[in-house]
């Protein structure tokens, strides 16, 4: 697609008398390869950050090593230091999330917690929580600052002791932030899908109850995989960010999601339509006044070479990223670059 018939298509959104529709998002990934080796790690590394300007580490905490004795400082220092160091000679914000319970499994605990016969409703393992996020803070001075995951999802899904724990632990982490000198914006992300009850009896729910949970946010991450919910891109509201918010001033942000490309399960889909979805998740980012946007994946996940135990969900969104397992460029890659090529409007 030329840039001119992007601009076109754009213009709507940016209002008529715009010739060039600015783009009022930084967008951005986390760094991610579709094999765990450092060569796939670097290689997508190289490729992205040509084509962002904000960059997102999102971690669950690293229990095995923590619980094994290693000091957070080491452990933040010698995984996240030279990235946070790379980042930074880029120009790039940073935004960091803490996962405190399970990424997969919204209805568990970490697989490691698990494994141990351990869980965040212990007063010791939200002591590790806290004190790891402290770290990452303290070592890699981020913009962005998230405490928790999918908040709505996990009250959703979650036992209520596991729920009621993390929301405990979440809160007061913030208050140790926030008595210390700090730059970063607090935030959780919620679950965009569930708050449409789009997950369950397609009621819309809001996520009101996460704001009250949750006093401390300054901002919001919000998360979506809408090709769980929508049979096409085009049918996605323009306002399915808006109208989560609608009422706060607050700034928010997609915090990770994304479209598939490929069939896995119940989830039917093609490159084609991916590479449709970024255009219309412009349409929604600018419905949504959203800051920035995040691809967790930049590379496709190479589930045949992908350590064990395999979460039984993971081949779900093995697809979503930009570029296939041998970095061949997806037709969403171009819609990105065509996007990330508009002039960004600077507040």
């Amino acid at each position: 697609m030329k840039r001119w018939i992007l601009v076109l298509l754009l213009a709507t959104a940016c209002g008529e008398d715009d010739p060039v529709p600015a783009r009022p998002y930084r967008m951005g990934f986390q760094n991610s390869g579709p094999r765990i080796t450092l060569e796939d790690f670097q290689r997508s590394l190289e490729l992205w950050t040509t084509r962002a300007d904000a960059a997102i580490i999102t971690t669950e905490v690293p229990w095995k090593e923590l619980l094994d004795g290693q000091p957070a400082v080491d452990y933040v220092k010698n995984n996240y230091g030279a990235l946070a160091e790379r980042y930074r000679s880029l120009g790039f914000e940073l935004w960091v999330y803490i996962d405190p319970q399970n990424g997969l499994d919204r209805t568990s605990d970490a697989t490691e917690l698990v494994n141990r016969g351990r869980s965040m409703t212990e007063p010791e393992i939200q002591s590790i929580y806290r004190r790891f996020t402290l770290v990452m803070d303290s070592l890699l001075q981020p913009e962005h600052l998230g405490l928790a995951l999918e908040t709505n999802l996990m009250r959703t899904a979650a036992p209520p002791a596991l729920y009621q724990s993390v929301k405990r632990a979440a809160n007061q982490l913030a208050s140790e932030l926030k008595a210390r000198p700090r730059s970063a914006l607090l935030s959780v992300s919620i679950q965009a899908e569930d708050a449409w009850g789009k997950l369950g009896d397609g009621i819309y729910k809001g996520i009101d109850q996460d704001f009250i949970d949750f006093p401390f946010i300054e901002e919001l991450g919000i998360s979506s995989y809408p090709y769980f919910a929508f049979n096409s891109p085009a049918d996605i509201p323009a306002n399915y960010y808006a109208r989560l918010v609608e009422g706060r001033t607050l700034p928010r942000f997609v915090s990770e999601g994304g479209w598939a490309s490929a069939t896995a399960g119940p989830v039917v889909s093609s490159e084609e339509e991916q590479a449709a979805y970024l255009l219309r998740h412009d349409v929604l980012l600018r419905e949504g006044n959203c800051s920035a946007v995040f691809q967790l994946l930049f590379t496709d996940i190479d589930i045949d070479r992908w350590p064990p135990p395999i979460p039984e969900n993971l081949p779900l969104f093995t697809s979503i990223g930009l570029v296939d397992v041998n970095f061949r460029a997806k037709p969403a890659l171009a819609r990105w670059d065509e996007l990330f090529a508009l002039p960004r409007k600077t507040p």
